[in-house]
């Protein structure tokens, strides 16, 4: 599936200033995904938008706050946007199915495994998937944040050739465009870092949920798989068809990295971390630049109570995340070694591998890094 196409859709694009559906925009974005389609692209939309169409049926002035009545607000819309993207893209000959996903999904290897085999068949048969976050179950400790980060998850599980995030904006810019009309869009970004960070801000929409910062974040995500992005505006008949052969209107993510496989999506991505250690410089490099295993030796502190097998978080000096693995000690038995050499280590403790975390199972995640081990995926 290494083609296909990504598009992911948020609710300010979908829905009048008042909430509720705009059914003239899906109208609109269905005959731009359609497009793409006729071109010979599988195409995946990922789209928010149930709770903005869903509350004003049951009520509501404005978009409610509380858990319940956004996830009855959702179990009201999901139906009503289904149905709106059902007759938009049948105008087209072009069917659709709907998967509704949760973060706890891709958590679980076998469900998100199922999930790829869903997401494949529908491919096969020319349909386009609809994904969302199943909203009446989520809990927002666990939400994706308006979905951003899902299309970013979906666009590594079929490797897609592009993740297209369309917004009310077009693309990222040194500045507020709307408080300094001195602000300059920035066309392409090569590698994102905490300045890039702090450019893109945190604010969303009265209707969304998500800002600028979501889809950086997203973006960096889908980089690391080796996907390029494009966050932009699409407005106008052949604007998606511009923004995926490269003229869009927009920013462009580009990336060097390959595609993960499926094991190190689940670690870096979806694994539930159990605990942390934070490693000296000389440690961060290695595993960074070297494509090393973690040896105790390189380990400062430790937190969390994990055991063999579980994924650990490992961060530097500065509490900066540098990536992920599956540790082969206990959380007692790495506090006991910390910052010991492998002599030390095999006197005070016994363990079946002398790493902390093999190279093997670990995935780079440093903003700012140049990871190794896509290369020895």
């Amino acid at each position: 599936m290494s083609q296909a196409i990504v598009v992911k859709i948020g609710s300010s694009s979908l829905t009048s200033d008042e909430g509720g559906l705009n059914r003239d925009k899906i109208v609109f974005f269905a005959s731009e995904l359609a497009s793409l389609h006729r071109a010979g692209y599988p195409v995946l939309l990922v789209t928010s938008g149930a709770v903005a169409a869903g509350f004003r049926e049951l009520g509501y002035a404005s978009r409610p706050k509380a858990l319940h009545e956004k996830q009855a607000s959702a179990s009201v819309g999901q139906a009503l946007l289904m149905q709106a993207y059902h007759d938009a893209f049948g105008r087209h000959g072009v069917g659709v199915g709907q998967i509704l996903l949760t973060r706890s999904d891709f958590s679980n290897r076998k469900r998100i495994h199922n999930a790829q085999m869903t997401l494949e068949e529908l491919l096969r048969r020319r349909m386009v998937p609809i994904i969302n976050e199943n909203d009446t179950v989520s809990v927002d400790e666990l939400k994706f944040g308006d979905n951003d980060t899902l299309s970013a998850l979906v666009a590594n599980l079929v490797r897609a050739r592009k993740l297209v995030i369309l917004t009310d904006t077009d693309g990222l810019y040194t500045e507020d465009p709307r408080k300094n009309a001195e602000a300059k869009r920035i066309d392409r970004v090569n590698e994102i870092d905490e300045e890039l960070y702090r450019i893109a801000g945190g604010s969303g929409s009265s209707v969304g949920t998500g800002g600028m910062r979501s889809k950086v974040e997203a973006a960096r995500i889908a980089m690391r798989g080796g996907i390029p992005v494009f966050v932009g505006r699409v407005m106008e008949p052949g604007d998606l068809t511009l923004a995926v052969d490269g003229s869009g209107k927009g920013t462009y993510f580009d990336t060097s990295e390959h595609n993960l496989p499926m094991k190190k999506q689940w670690l870096g991505f979806h694994s539930q971390p159990q605990g942390r250690a934070v490693v000296d410089d000389g440690a961060e490099r290695a595993l960074i630049e070297g494509g090393k295993s973690l040896l105790p030796a390189g380990v400062k502190e430790v937190s969390g109570d994990f055991h063999p097998g579980d994924v650990i978080e490992v961060v530097n000096a500065s509490g900066q995340t540098v990536g992920r693995g599956v540790v082969n000690y206990a959380a007692w038995q790495l506090q006991a070694v910390a910052g010991l050499s492998t002599d030390e280590v095999l006197k005070r403790i016994e363990v079946p591998r002398l790493e902390v975390i093999h190279r093997d199972e670990w995935i780079t995640l440093a903003a700012t890094a140049k990871a190794r081990d896509s290369a020895n995926s």
